[in-house]
C-alpha cells in the first residue's frame, strides 16, 4: 500500500464520489463533459488532490480521488462542484437557461477501504459500457 504525507500526517485516504446535475438532467454532453474533466483536474492539481479515476456520464459524475485528511473530503467536493458550476455555466450559456444551478446540493461519498482499489477503478472505467 502506498502512503502520502504532509507535515504531520501519513495517510491513505481514497474516496469514491458521485454527484449529479440538478434534476438529474442529462446535460454533461456536447463538450461539457470534456471541459468538466479539464476543470476537475485543474482544481485537484491546485489543491494537491490526486485524481485516480474519473468518468463523466450524461447525468452524473464518478470520481475516485485521494484527499489529505486535514484538507477534508467535503471541502474538496465543495471546491470542485463550486468552481466547475461557475465556469461551465459561463462557457455554456444553455446550462443557465435549463437549470437554476448546475449541481444538486448532495453527493455520494464512500471510502475505498474494503474493496481493492483495482476493482473500484475498473467499476468507474466501465461506467460508459453499462
Amino acid at each position: 500500500m502506498e502512503y502520502k504525507s504532509n507535515r504531520n500526517v501519513v495517510y491513505s485516504c481514497k474516496y469514491h464520489v458521485v454527484w449529479c446535475p440538478k434534476y438529474r438532467r442529462k446535460v454533461l454532453v456536447n463538450g461539457v463533459d470534456t471541459r468538466l474533466k479539464e476543470l476537475i483536474r485543474e482544481v485537484c492539481e491546485e489543491n494537491r488532490i490526486e485524481v485516480i479515476e474519473m468518468e463523466i456520464m450524461p447525468d452524473h459524475v464518478h470520481l475516485l480521488m485521494e484527499v489529505d485528511p486535514q484538507f477534508g473530503i467535503h471541502k474538496a467536493v465543495k471546491l470542485i462542484k463550486g468552481r466547475t458550476s461557475r465556469i461551465l455555466r459561463q462557457e455554456f450559456s444553455w446550462l443557465r437557461s435549463r437549470l437554476p444551478s448546475l449541481w444538486t446540493n448532495s453527493y455520494f461519498v464512500s471510502t475505498v477501504g474494503g474493496a481493492p482499489l483495482a476493482v473500484i477503478k475498473q467499476y468507474i472505467e466501465n461506467q460508459k459500457n453499462v
